[in-house]
């Protein structure tokens, strides 16, 4: 069978787990515990349309997790159907942002691919941050100046609380010699920022902003 589950599906499910886990630790009562995971597990097969008998097999025994280590073993079996982002290559990279004479590219073999919905990498030496994402089934690059401001608040990609910076482009305005900047607070650790994502709405309103 093959991959069905996006990164931020995965995410969101594991979300879920959490809730359930959470449930089963601190409620006695059987009949709430019976309509939290009929909740969880509505929730779950509502984030897909037309789930085969195959697909819905693997998602169905999210009702019986009870704790950690049956969570981790259902997840296992998850996993391996979860659509990885797609494959990127140096030269890929390099290509999405011609103007950067000396990009540093992030090591792409030691990533799983399964695990992002983007790619996000910073460069500390010319203080930018560097995002690679989907736009229509197509690859783009985001880049802009990145300053940390130390301290948490809300990213504008995943919409958790974490340690952010602003994010600041730049394009060209409409009149000549004029330029237009566009950004907004995310997150400092894109890995950590990716993990967060239990939907793409607010990563597709952000490339939207920054690219229109």
């Amino acid at each position: 069978m093959e991959p069905f589950i996006k990164s931020d599906q995965y995410n969101f499910i594991k979300a879920q787990l959490q809730i359930l886990i959470n449930g089963h630790a601190t409620v006695n009562d059987n009949d709430v515990l019976l309509a939290l995971k009929s909740i969880v597990k509505e929730k779950v097969l509502h984030l897909f349309r037309d789930l085969s008998e195959e697909q819905r097999q693997v998602l169905d025994p999210i009702s019986t997790i009870e704790d950690n280590d049956k969570a981790e073993e259902f997840l296992s079996q998850v996993k391996p159907f979860v659509i990885p982002f797609i494959e990127v290559t140096d030269k890929t990279i390099k290509k999405l942002f011609p103007k950067a004479k000396k990009l540093k590219v992030p090591v792409l073999e030691s990533m799983d691919l399964r695990e992002i919905s983007y790619l996000g990498w910073n460069d500390k030496g010319s203080n930018k941050k560097y995002i690679v994402a989907l736009r229509d089934h197509k690859l783009v690059g985001l880049q802009g100046t990145f300053k940390s401001i130390n301290k948490k608040g809300i990213c504008s990609l995943c919409n958790h609380h974490e340690e952010i910076g602003m994010f600041l482009s730049e394009a060209k305005g409409l009149a000549i010699g004029t330029f237009i900047k566009r950004g907004n607070y995310i997150c400092e650790n894109s890995q950590k920022c990716n993990q967060n994502i239990i939907t793409l709405d607010k990563l597709n309103d952000f490339i939207e902003r920054i690219t229109r």
